[in-house]
Parts: structure tokens; C-alpha cells; sequence
């Protein structure tokens, strides 16, 4: 096998094994969900929610990125393969996790009664608030023991301890919330922080790692770089979040909360179902990318490795939404939400361009250039901000689809120039092959859909599906030969 057929099987591997980690993990959100209405009713899901996403935005604030920037220097070790380097970089992280789990923790303790009332308008939840901030040190040693795991490309440890932490923590909470009603909340936030705390424990044990001892000063040195990244990787989040925050309140104070309801929904289908496909990637390409940072020829080669396989394996999938949309629609949510599918039919021809810049645009972390990151990401999100108000005060939600497509194929543009410039990045013609021809194709479903009337449309729509997944498939097999893979798993399966 030559070494470009397993770089593609690499990512293969890894993108099927957390796609089923992804999926599993959305399910028992979904059930956790279920219950909580059920149990609870809508005041305490409310009352649930308002508790978790105050301590997340503590987190978020006090974790440094800490979860992303240390990936880099564990995989950079990893590579070396000079088992005192793992140790030292491994030693600092713990230690770092610890001192910001801690500082996360503190802060909450101190500020609950403020918490209570910036939150709930009262300060009838101060002593919630005490009893939960001890998650936000659980939760922050978990990222830790996770890092670990995906910086050491220990992928089925890290799929286990994931999958372990989600099942448990659903099968022990949903007894409490049965059991106590509203006043099983707080100890639910609490077990489940810890059962994830356990898991990711009980799994990075399995990954033997030199004892040593570093000096303060020598932690902080050591240290010192995955602050600054982190930092510059959490603010980055945080703005994303504010540009986010921003269009929704624009949206409800033009159109109301019910077109807020409408463009939420719109948008968890393309990111969290369709997108779902690069979160599963990033598990593997992140550390892997980073292991050959220092060599910018090795980069360009896997960034274009990662480019190609994502687009076969997304194109077909944006192409079934551009003909089914109106039907995944319904099944998610109900008749009452259709009027989002021309939105979404735009958005989903801007996945393609996003899929090719998410690729690219990990070489800015990969490579530790915090400065340049931010500022790309900075810049996206003004012109992103811009995009989405304009969009929607002109076209109302179909404005929005419009925006996101525009906005990623300007940051597509963005990235590939900043990365040409400054590590002599270029897009392979393979890539540019599967790229054109990709999006003709969802070009082509996109105008079929939107102009051809029914039952034509289905019809000519089902039969650009059906060349988009025989390209893939195709291609594919060239890449990593996929029949063969196919052959070997049904033989296996029949031995049985």
C-alpha cells in the first residue's frame, strides 16, 4: 500500500468511527432532551438549560482553549517520538487543566449570588450555582485526559471514553430527574460531569506516559505557549458566539422570536446533521495535521488529502438535502417549519465551500500562528455580521442561506490566500477536479429544485444523487479502495 492510499484510509478510518461516535452522542442529547420535557416540563428544562449554559460560558472563558491549543504540542511530541518531550508536554497539561479547572471553579463559587440574579433575576439560585461549580474543574480535567488521547492518536480509546461518559451519564441521570423531579437537576449536572471525568480517566490510564517532575518555572515556559493559542482560539469562539447573538436579536426585533425559532431550526440542520461530517474529521485531522506543521510541503499534502475526501463524502449528502429538504424538514420538526427550505437550499450549496476552507483553515492552529488566526477569524466574522443583517433585512431568511453561501466562499477565498502566502499552500488539480465537479452538480440540483415543478424535479433530482454518490464512490475506491474494504468487511461478517 502506498503511503498516499494510507494517509487516505487514515482518514477513512477515523472519519467513520467518530461519525458513529457523533451520531450516538446527538441521539442521547435527543433522549436526554425527551426526558427532561417529559419529567421536568418546560420549566425545568428552562431552569436546566439557564444553569448549563451559564457555567459553559465560565468555562469558555476560563479554560484558555486549553481543549484545542494543547492538541498541537501533544501531537508534536507524538511525532518525535522522544518519550521525555511526551512527558514534559503531557506533565504541563495536567497541570494547566488544574489550574484552570480550578480558577473556572473559584470564580463561580464567588460570583454565584451575582450569577443567580444576572441569570434568574433573583438569588434564589445562589446555592445551585455553589453546588455546580465544582463541574466546571470536572469538566476541565476531562478536556485534559482527552487531549491526551486525540494528541496521541489513541482514536478508539477517546471514541470509548466519549461514547462511555454519554451512555452512563444519561442512564444515571434520568433516574434522578424521575426520582426528584426539578430538584434532581443540580446533582444530574453533577454526576454527569464526573461519570465524563471518569471515563476519559479510566481510558487515558491505557496510554503509558514517562513519570517526570518539572519545576514551576519550567511548567510555565513550557505552558506558555498553549495559553497564548488558547486564548487566542477561545476569544476567537467568543466573538463567533457574539456574532451569533447579534443576528438573532436582529432577527427577533425585525421579524420576531418566531423567525428566530425558524432560522435556529434552519441552521441545526445544515450545522449539526450536515456538519456533523467535519466535526467527526477534526478528531484526527487536528493532531495529525499539526504532527507535520513544521514541514509546510507535508501540510499541503494532507490538507488537500483531508479537502478531497470531505467533499466525497459531503457532496452526496448536500445533494440528497437539495432534493429531500422539505421532507428531513417535516421528520425533524414539522409542516409548520418548510418555509425555512429555501434558506437551507442556499446554505447547503455554501457547505461546500465551507468544507474546503475548514480544511484549510486548520493550518493557522496546526502551525501555532495565534496572531493570524485570530485576525482571520476576526475578520470572517465582521464580514459575516454584515452579510447575515443585509441578507435578512433584504430577503428575509432565504437572505440568511444567501449570506452564509457568500461568506464562506469569501473566507474560502481568505484562507487560501493567507495560506499561500505565508506557508506556500496550493490546492492539488485532484482536488480541484472533485471540487468543480461537486459543485456543478448541487448547482444543478439546486436550479432543478427551486425551477422545475413537481414530480420533474424529484426525478431529474434523484438521478444527480445517484452520480453524485457513483463519483464518490468511484473516486473512493481509487483513493483507498473502498471495494476491497467492502469485500473484507461483509467476508469477515459472513464467518461469523
Amino acid at each position: 500500500m502506498s503511503d498516499q492510499q494510507s494517509s487516505y484510509r487514515q482518514i477513512m478510518k477515523a472519519t467513520s468511527l467518530f461519525g458513529g461516535v457523533q451520531v450516538f452522542n446527538i441521539l442521547i442529547a435527543i433522549i436526554r432532551s425527551k426526558f427532561i420535557a417529559v419529567l421536568l416540563g418546560p420549566a425545568g428544562m428552562g431552569i436546566a438549560g439557564l444553569l448549563n449554559s451559564t457555567t459553559n460560558f465560565i468555562g469558555a472563558l476560563t479554560s484558555f482553549g486549553i481543549g484545542t491549543s494543547a492538541v498541537k504540542n501533544v501531537a508534536i511530541a507524538n511525532g518525535s517520538g522522544n518519550q521525555i518531550r511526551i512527558a514534559i508536554v503531557i506533565k504541563v497539561l495536567r497541570q494547566l487543566v488544574w489550574y484552570t479547572g480550578s480558577l473556572g471553579a473559584i470564580i463561580t463559587l464567588l460570583l454565584s449570588p451575582w450569577l443567580s440574579e444576572i441569570t434568574f433575576g433573583n438569588r434564589d439560585y445562589t446555592l445551585a450555582f455553589i453546588w455546580i461549580s465544582i463541574t466546571l474543574l470536572f469538566n476541565q480535567l476531562t478536556v485534559g485526559r482527552m487531549v491526551i488521547l486525540q494528541g496521541m492518536q489513541k482514536l478508539q480509546y477517546l471514541a470509548k471514553a466519549s461514547l462511555s461518559g454519554s451512555l452512563f451519564g444519561l442512564v444515571i441521570t434520568v433516574p434522578l430527574y424521575y426520582r426528584y423531579g426539578v430538584d434532581g437537576i443540580i446533582p444530574a449536572i453533577i454526576f454527569t460531569s464526573v461519570i465524563a471525568f471518569f471515563f476519559s480517566w479510566f481510558f487515558s490510564r491505557k496510554v503509558r506516559i514517562e513519570s517526570i517532575k518539572l519545576s514551576k518555572i519550567r511548567t510555565f515556559a513550557e505552558g506558555k505557549n498553549m495559553l497564548i493559542m488558547g486564548f487566542m482560539v477561545s476569544l476567537s469562539g467568543l466573538i463567533t458566539l457574539g456574532t451569533s447573538y447579534i443576528v438573532r436579536i436582529y432577527i427577533s426585533n425585525t421579524g420576531g422570536v418566531e423567525e428566530v425559532g425558524l432560522y435556529t431550526a434552519g441552521f441545526t440542520i445544515i450545522n449539526t446533521y450536515v456538519g456533523l461530517v467535519l466535526t467527526a474529521m477534526a478528531t484526527d485531522y487536528y493532531p495529525r495535521l499539526s504532527a507535520v506543521a513544521y514541514d509546510n510541503k507535508k501540510c499541503t499534502e494532507a490538507i488537500n488529502h483531508q479537502a478531497e475526501i470531505v467533499l466525497l463524502i459531503l457532496a452526496p449528502i448536500i445533494v440528497v438535502f437539495l432534493v429531500f429538504i422539505k421532507w428531513v424538514i417535516i421528520i425533524l420538526y414539522s409542516t409548520k417549519f418548510v418555509t425555512v427550505d429555501a434558506m437551507i437550499h442556499w446554505a447547503a450549496l455554501g457547505m461546500l465551500f465551507r468544507a474546503a476552507s475548514w480544511a484549510v483553515s486548520f493550518v493557522f492552529i496546526s502551525k501555532g500562528d495565534a496572531k493570524l488566526f485570530f485576525w482571520n477569524e476576526l475578520i470572517a466574522n465582521i464580514y459575516a455580521l454584515a452579510l447575515n443583517i443585509l441578507g435578512y433585512h433584504f430577503f428575509g431568511l432565504t437572505g440568511l442561506g444567501i449570506s452564509f453561501l457568500i461568506t464562506y466562499l469569501l473566507y474560502l477565498i481568505q484562507v487560501f490566500l493567507i495560506a499561500k502566502k505565508q506557508y506556500s499552500f496550493s490546492f492539488s488539480n485532484t482536488f480541484l477536479k472533485v471540487f468543480s465537479f461537486q459543485l456543478l452538480l448541487a448547482i444543478s440540483c439546486f436550479l432543478t429544485m427551486r425551477f422545475i415543478i413537481f414530480p420533474y424535479s424529484y426525478f431529474l433530482g434523484g438521478i444527480m444523487i445517484i452520480i453524485s454518490v457513483f463519483y464518490s464512490y468511484k473516486a473512493l475506491d481509487k483513493f483507498i479502495g473502498l471495494k476491497e474494504l467492502i469485500k473484507n468487511v461483509i467476508n469477515r461478517y459472513l464467518k461469523k
